[in-house]
């Protein structure tokens, strides 16, 4: 076959899948297109230009819907998601949880979904009377829900979202229904991002290393196996077990990081984890206090990267990837709102490290 019949069959095939997606989802994104066919967003734009030209869509920004007065399964469905309100339910408004936030309120608005959100506590034990006033205040099509998984009531939680027959998706956390079925689910690889940043201070030079963390938390959780599974790898030393500290306004605050700062320099480590970003800027604090250099004496990677560049020095960091875990959750939602009968997707996505002022190599010993 010669380079131009490939080229058109290629090109045939994207115009195949742009049309079916067209006429099942009612719009096309070229961020989704290139994770679906693997080219480059310059060739999307090409060919959604030239099926403009020829009035099978209608290109606006970031895609394409159909031309006006075209049939898709979408319009035809009399509950398409114009007509729809979903209900969001995280643990904080704080830090972390607005990025996320921000992305799935931006992906609704492009689909026509309402947003109606709530913020919890990672203190509360029990979401089902916040779940039930939701579901009672609003006709809701779908949920998104990151739920405490480490209280009593979790399972209980699980089962009402499983008997509520509302499609649900998790997000930042993995579950599983009350029969052993995982749950839809939207996750960042946070065991990855340990990993990330464990390779970047072995491949400075470090070999002994800590990991402090702000709580016991699905997060932290993962963070630690990946740490600890790369430390192996690295063949680092990270000897000091996982130091948990806690919260920041409790008195004890200072006192246990400078604890932990004691004992990661009688250890002899040179560079740390800290998750989150205000607990790595109180460590920073803390060192310079007792005339340890940051980062000549003490490497330092935050984990969450929302504030870590705004600090001095801007924080090396593992930076979730927020917005698109949040927009990523609202497609996979309406998905399963047009499709009950489809598989359970779990759509995990990397996170990356941005490398600023707080890494070195360490001080030769």
């Amino acid at each position: 076959m010669s380079d131009d019949n490939a080229h058109a069959l290629l090109a045939a095939k994207r115009r195949e899948h742009v049309i079916d997606a067209l006429a099942r989802d009612g719009a096309v994104r070229i961020s989704q297109l290139v994770d679906d066919l693997g080219v480059t967003p310059v060739t999307l734009r090409r060919d959604l230009a030239q099926m403009e030209r020829e009035g099978v869509l209608v290109r606006v920004h970031g895609g394409a819907v159909p031309p006006k007065g075209a049939v898709t399964a979408a319009s035809a469905d009399t509950s398409t998601p114009e007509h729809r309100t979903i209900a969001v339910l995280v643990p904080s408004l704080n830090y972390y949880w607005p990025g996320v936030v921000r992305g799935m309120e931006a992906e609704a608005r492009a689909r026509g979904l309402k947003v109606v959100l709530r913020g919890a506590s990672y203190e509360l034990q029990d979401e089902r009377p916040v779940l039930e006033r939701l579901v009672a205040s609003e006709d809701i099509a779908g949920l998104i829900v990151a739920p405490n998984t480490d209280t009593p009531h979790s399972h209980d939680v699980a089962r009402w979202l499983h008997e509520s027959g509302i499609p649900t998706v998790f997000v930042e956390r993995d579950g599983v229904s009350p029969d052993g079925a995982p749950v839809e689910s939207v996750t960042t690889d946070h065991a990855l991002g340990a990993i990330l940043a464990a390779r970047h201070l072995a491949g400075l030079g470090h070999r002994r290393v800590g990991l402090v963390m702000s709580r016991n938390s699905p997060t932290s959780r993962k963070i630690s196996t990946g740490w600890h599974q790369a430390a192996k790898e690295l063949q680092l030393d990270a000897r000091i077990a996982d130091t948990i500290l806690p919260d920041r306004a409790s008195p004890d605050f200072t006192a246990e990081v400078n604890a932990a700062l004691d004992a990661m320099m009688d250890a002899g480590i040179t560079g740390l984890l800290v998750h989150s970003d205000p607990e790595a800027m109180a460590v920073v604090d803390l060192a310079l206090n007792r005339g340890i250099s940051v980062p000549d004496d003490l490497s330092i990677i935050a984990y969450d990267d929302e504030v870590a560049q705004l600090f001095t020095p801007a924080l090396t960091a593992v930076s979730p990837p927020r917005a698109s875990v949040g927009r990523s959750a609202v497609d996979l939602l309406i998905h399963r709102m047009g499709g009950p009968d489809r598989p359970v997707h779990r759509v995990q996505l990397s996170p990356q490290l941005i490398i600023r002022d707080s890494t070195a190599a360490p001080r030769a010993q």
